[in-house]
C-alpha cells in the first residue's frame, strides 16, 4: 500500500497507470493507497465485477480503478468509455494485457511478483521526475519507457 501512496502523492494530472501480476499480488491494494493519498478514505473494492469503480468527488482529478480481467475481446473498452476517462482523469488498470492494443502507452507501468514473503516491483515509466521519486523511496527496479 505503501508504494501506492506516494505514486498517488506524485501522479497530479491525467495518467494512465498499468498494474500487472497475477491474482492475489496486490494490485487492488496498491490502487487502495494511491486513493488514500487522494483523500479517498471509504472502501475500495477490486472492480473485477463492476469493471470500473469511479472515484469522482476526490479534491484533485477524478480516479478510475479498471480490471480488464473479465473482458473477452479487448473491443469491449469502447463500451466502458475508456476515452472519456483518459481524457479527465487518473486510470488506474490492472489487467492491461486483457485489450493492450486497444489502449495508449501508459505513462507508468507497475509489475508486481510475489519474492519470498513478501512482493517486489518493476515500474516503468515515461517521467523521469516520477521515476526518481518512486525509486528514491523504494528499492525497486526502474527504467524509463
Amino acid at each position: 500500500m505503501a508504494l501506492g501512496h506516494r505514486l498517488g502523492q506524485l501522479v497530479v494530472s491525467s495518467c494512465l497507470v498499468f498494474l500487472r501480476g497475477q491474482l492475489g499480488v496486490g494490485k487492488t491494494t496498491l490502487s487502495r493507497g494511491f486513493l488514500r493519498a487522494k483523500g479517498y478514505q471509504g472502501t475500495v473494492k477490486s472492480p473485477t465485477y463492476t469493471l470500473v469503480e469511479p472515484y469522482e468527488f476526490l479534491s484533485e482529478l477524478p480516479v478510475y480503478h479498471i480490471d480488464l480481467y473479465r473482458l473477452t475481446d479487448g473491443a469491449e473498452l469502447s463500451f466502458l468509455g475508456i476515452g472519456e476517462y483518459l481524457e479527465s482523469g487518473i486510470l488506474l488498470i490492472e489487467w492491461p494485457e486483457r485489450a493492450e492494443v486497444y489502449l495508449p502507452t501508459p505513462d507508468v507501468e507497475i509489475r508486481l511478483a510475489p519474492k519470498d514473503l513478501g512482493r517486489e516491483a518493476s515500474i516503468l515509466a515515461n517521467d523521469k521526475t516520477l521515476l526518481t521519486g518512486l525509486y528514491d523511496d523504494y528499492e525497486v527496479q526502474k527504467e524509463l519507457l
